[in-house]
């Protein structure tokens, strides 16, 4: 397997590597680029942050990602800028002199993934820098000095060198051996994945680099399928927007955000903007947590997932999927191809729960659409993630809001029939106790927001 991409502007071919070998090792112990460092070593630090430089279908797209979850095949066909690559000659990229001259660092241990973060986001245009640095930690500069320099960079120009990897990428094709395959087309990877049903599929690998650097498993034969253009696209059609299972979830909340804004909200505290930048929403749902952040969205929004086995496809409820904890209605050599949201009108609403506000596992997610006409409900849908074994819908809450009056006689009623559809458990995120009253309390909140009520901690910031 001959993995070819771009290194700090110069070609490299990588033979001989494990389809497992993650880009930040590969860096600092076989080309010695030490500055992209090892933190938490799972996506969650931005220590090893780098800029990824490839062309999509709007053009080229210039990527914060994390070294510690690429796999090196993920790579191929790109280009990758380290923190020691940023520097035309003896002339600092605008972002490092920026952080010098607003004395951005201290120890400096997570001072070349701020680097990073920044030149990627300055190469875009990018100016939410609460946003794109929330995915990289600092605990002695603090972040104060860190914004002011990304806000000092706003209006210096673009590096010309990263804008010409996107011109000098490689061309490249297939890639294939006894322990990995890298198709190019669903037709290449539709029998393949038939005749190899137990091989472990990678969208973005946010999670299943996770399964190699922390439970150390042995996951091949792998099928990464980044570079199939089918399972990317994001289509209009008759029946609503159908999404590719490879689209990433950062295109997925740009796509959105005006149809169901809540949606490309929640999309925002799924993860950093390193691991939306890789992460596929296909992979979010066929991994099958009780606590996936998207699946209580798309069954509230009544989506529909399609799955393909060799060539013959079958669409279900995307609620119909969680066939109990671990277990989804997927046979062996069957895929999830894309997923459908219907057009409607945006009634939906989503809060979540969790230690921290950005990037954090959810204690509780619900997302409700609760349609109203002439003041009464109609096929209101209530579903939740970490109240259950999957992702499931309150049936007995919404039966007592389907065909009654929207008013908070209604609400406060349904609410105390939450019991009747969940029996959640006692974790270390929260007790029995604290997620039954939280979900009642949301399905109060979205009837006081629905009234006018602001209740948005963030919105009332000055």
């Amino acid at each position: 397997m001959k993995i070819e991409f771009l290194l700090n502007g110069e070609a490299v071919s990588v033979e001989g590597e494990s389809p497992t070998r993650t880009l930040l090792d590969w860096l600092r112990e076989n080309r010695g680029l030490k500055g992209t460092k090892e933190g938490c070593n799972e996506g969650d630090c931005g220590a090893c942050s780098v800029l990824v430089t490839h062309n999509d279908e709007n053009g080229p797209a210039y990527l914060a990602m994390n070294a510690c979850i690429l796999f090196l095949p993920q790579l191929h066909g790109k280009a990758v800028r380290t923190v020691e690559g940023l520097a035309e000659g003896d002339t600092l990229h605008p972002v490092q002199q920026a952080l010098v001259e607003h004395h951005g660092s201290q120890c400096g241990f997570c001072t070349p993934g701020f680097v990073m973060s920044m030149a990627a986001a300055h190469q875009t245009g990018e100016t939410d820098h609460n946003d794109t640095l929330a995915g990289n930690l600092c605990r002695c500069t603090g972040y104060e000095p860190i914004v002011k320099a990304a806000k000092a960079t706003e209006t210096a120009p673009v590096s010309v060198a990263i804008a010409a990897d996107a011109i000098n990428l490689p061309t490249t094709g297939a890639l294939q051996s006894d322990q990995a395959y890298m198709p190019q087309s669903l037709a290449e990877f539709a029998p393949w994945y038939q005749e190899n049903p137990d091989a472990t599929l990678i969208g973005g690998a946010t999670d299943v680099g996770l399964w190699v650097n922390k439970a150390f498993r042995d996951i091949t034969p792998v099928a990464f399928l980044s570079q199939i253009p089918e399972l990317r696209v994001i289509s209009e059609t008759d029946t609503g927007l159908r999404v590719g299972a490879g689209v990433t979830l950062n295109r997925l909340r740009a796509a959105i955000k005006t149809r169901h804004p809540e949606f490309a909200i929640l999309i925002r505290r799924y993860g950093s903007m390193q691991v939306r930048n890789a992460a596929t929403i296909g992979g979010n749902v066929a991994n099958g947590s009780p606590i996936g952040d998207s699946p209580p969205a798309l069954i509230a929004l009544n989506a529909r997932i399609r799955l393909q086995k060799g060539t013959a496809l079958r669409e279900i409820p995307i609620e119909d999927f969680f066939v109990a904890y671990g277990k989804q209605d997927r046979s062996a050599g069957e895929f999830v191809e894309s997923i459908l949201i219907p057009p409607q009108e945006d009634r939906l609403k989503c809060y979540k729960l969790s230690k921290r506000f950005d990037q954090d596992i959810s204690t509780l997610l619900g997302c409700f659409s609760i349609p109203v006409k002439d003041g009464i409900v109609h096929d209101a849908r209530l579903a939740f993630g970490g109240m259950a074994a999957t992702p499931k819908r309150a049936s007995v809450v919404e039966n007592a809001l389907n065909g009654r009056p929207w008013t908070e006689t209604t609400v406060r009623t349904a609410m105390t029939l939450m019991g009747e559809d969940f029996q959640p458990i006692a974790d270390v995120r929260g007790t029995v106790e604290y997620r039954l009253r939280s979900a009642q309390n949301f399905l109060l909140r979205y009837f006081l927001e629905d009234q006018g009520v602001r209740t948005r901690v963030l919105e009332e910031r000055p």
